[in-house]
């Protein structure tokens, strides 16, 4: 069976393109009066490029999608749900919960503007992408971002198998209850950064904000700046080697914390056992 290929066709109807396989959309527009949704609902081997996408749920239940440029405007909510095979480049997603429960999915050179982006995917790769989203990727598992930068709330809670490189996150509250996580040669910006998370590690990173990196087990850092980071590794074990001052230090649980200087050093529970060394 051969591609076919539609060429800057408008759609609105339901499901307008149900159960299509290996049909590629060229510039076609999926907005109109009639409201339709669900257009390549149930559908396999579909290529979307520089298309319009205007209507809600136009991506769920899809095997080997590839999404090339276009934009899917606020008013394409839940854009891309229960797909397998998804490779999306150089698009706008700026519809709410864009993708969600979807494996094996690759972002490259995207813009996202997405509240609640990304949740219970696996298998995913972000490169090189813009994303702004309260609760982005949470429940998600084995991801690898490159040259991401990120604005929001709540951020990767739940994340498993994880690495980061090269990124710029500004958001609170990232990273609670992940495991076994690597971020590398980033920037972290936010408060109460990755409280309760297991056999995390930042390596060469900047981390910025208060309260940071408590109730944790298995927390490593490597070579790693703190700027105004006061009340941090509070009841965490840890194995921390610090090139910058911390402002203060509260009640780490276990481990080693070393570090240029401290501003203050909290012991008020006596089961508080972590090592804090000052090294110039």
């Amino acid at each position: 069976m051969r591609m076919q290929t539609i060429l800057e066709q408008t759609f609105d109807e339901e499901r307008a393109l149900y159960g299509s396989t290996q049909v590629e959309a060229v510039r076609c527009r999926f907005d109109g009066p009639a409201d339709g949704e669900s257009a390549f609902k149930e559908s396999s081997e579909i290529i979307a490029k520089d298309c319009f996408f205007n209507l809600r749920y136009p991506f769920w239940h899809d095997h080997s999608l590839r999404i090339e440029g276009g934009e899917m405007t606020p008013l394409c909510r839940a854009a891309i749900w229960y797909s397998e095979g998804v490779t999306i480049n150089e698009a706008k997603m700026h519809g709410i919960k864009a993708l969600r429960e979807c494996s094996d999915v690759k972002i490259d050179k995207c813009d996202i503007v997405s509240p609640e982006f990304g949740w219970s995917v696996s298998d995913l790769s972000v490169r090189d992408t813009y994303v702004e989203s309260e609760y982005a990727f949470m429940r998600s598992e084995h991801l690898f971002f490159d040259h991401v930068k990120l604005k929001g709330k709540y951020s990767f809670q739940y994340v498993s198998n994880a690495v980061f490189t090269n990124c710029e996150f500004d958001t609170k509250d990232a990273f609670w209850h992940a495991h076994d996580v690597l971020v590398k040669d980033s920037v972290i910006n936010g408060e109460y950064l990755a409280w309760y998370c297991e056999n995390v590690t930042f390596e060469n990173c900047v981390i910025t904000g208060t309260q940071p990196l408590c109730y944790c087990n298995g927390l490593r850092l490597i070579n790693c700046r703190m700027i105004n980071c006061d009340l941090a590794f509070e009841k965490s074990f840890v194995e921390a080697r610090i090139s910058s001052s911390v402002d203060s230090i509260k009640n780490p649980a276990g481990g080693k914390i070393v570090c240029r200087s401290v501003g203050e050093i909290i012991r008020t529970d006596p089961e508080s056992k972590a090592e804090v060394l000052v090294k110039e």
